[in-house]
């Protein structure tokens, strides 16, 4: 695989801003109805955004929708099934959704009530945006890697590692996308690179993870 690239790296910083979009659901069955026709920027927030949301506990679900399952509705079933959809597993955002309405209809044929919650617990659709900043930062050669991944803020990390999965050629991270650009040098790494799921991690561990990588394959 062949990727024309720029040689240096050029490291970016961002932040997710999330808008209201004026949308809400107080039972499954309106839920269901609203993430049909949301739009995607909506379930990419309600997926990912909590990563770069603030964390004052280890939550037990890593979306939003199994979160307000289990809290908000106090359906456990629906919470576990809401709960282990992985969106680095779907191509795009709409196959996503497809399984994610798939599942809620499941759950609905099956329940002999539509399950509600209180008003105070509706749940709340936001989209969002991502706002990129520049760093001054370059990185040359991959070597470099392995001082500049640890360096990095949680939020670039979900830029280089998680957002570039929406920019890319192939859907990949960027760190692969330059890795490539250098005549198939590093396609071994790139390979492991694919390996690493981002979803079930934290941003730290996931730059530990990468730290961990990068310094395990140039063998410092």
């Amino acid at each position: 695989m062949m990727v024309k690239v720029k040689q240096s790296f050029e490291v970016k910083d961002c932040a997710l801003a999330a808008i209201a979009t004026g949308k809400h659901a107080e039972n499954l069955k309106e839920l269901r109805n609203i993430i049909v026709t949301i739009q995607p920027s909506s379930l990419y927030y309600h997926f990912w955004g909590q990563l770069l949301r603030p964390r004052f506990d280890d939550p037990e679900y890593n979306n939003d929708f199994a979160i307000w399952a289990r809290h908000a509705l106090h359906d456990g079933i629906l919470a576990e099934r809401l709960g282990m959809l992985d969106p680095v597993e779907f191509p795009d955002l709409e196959d996503l959704r497809r399984e994610l309405v798939d599942i809620i209809e499941e759950h609905l044929d099956d329940s002999e009530i539509v399950p509600w919650c209180h008003t105070d617990q509706q749940y709340h659709f936001i989209t969002s945006q991502i706002v990129v900043f520049n760093t001054n930062k370059t990185i040359e050669r991959p070597r470099e890697l392995v001082k500049a991944v640890p360096s990095m803020t949680r939020s670039s990390v979900f830029y280089h590692f998680i957002d570039a999965r929406r920019r890319t050629f192939g859907n990949m991270d960027d760190f692969s996308a330059w890795l490539y650009g250098f005549n198939n040098r590093y396609v071994d790494l790139c390979n492991l690179l694919s390996t690493v799921d981002p979803f079930f991690s934290t941003l730290s561990e996931l730059r530990q993870q990468l730290t961990d990588l990068f310094t395990g394959y140039f063998g410092e």
